[in-house]
């Protein structure tokens, strides 16, 4: 059984995110951790909240990887800016690689006075899950 994704009537429709999502029983679930624009020693690699996203979801998907999953398996994407960041510039970074036809993800944003990282201006982190 596949993942259901959801978009009741009475709720905003949007072709960017869905509401609802029902994970099947016995689907494996992976929790991803904040992901940053860091490079491989930890470096962030831009001070543009852009390059600093599109890196972020680069690392989502070496993490993701990791445990046998991809983007396309990811059920909720939460995304952490810093108030000084750059919304269209972070969300036109990774958008169009976080669009899926007619299921999109849940996704989940908010703002921060500041993240763990220093001079970083995004976190990713998501819930997948591998459905047999």
């Amino acid at each position: 059984m596949a993942v259901t994704f959801l978009q009741p009537p009475g709720l905003v429709h949007s072709p960017a995110f869905s509401h609802v999502a029902v994970v099947p029983p016995g689907a494996t679930t992976i929790y991803l951790g904040g992901q940053n624009g860091v490079d491989e020693t930890g470096a962030v690699v831009s001070p543009d909240a852009g390059a600093q996203a599109a890196r972020a979801l680069d690392n989502a998907e070496v993490a993701l990887a990791a445990a046998g999953a991809s983007l396309d398996d990811v059920v909720q994407w939460f995304v952490t800016l810093d108030v000084g960041a750059d919304l269209g510039a972070a969300y036109g970074a990774i958008a169009p690689r976080l669009a899926r036809e007619g299921a999109p993800p849940l996704v989940s944003a908010s703002r921060a006075a500041g993240l763990g990282v220093r001079g970083a201006l995004i976190e990713i982190s998501a819930i997948a899950a591998l459905t047999a």
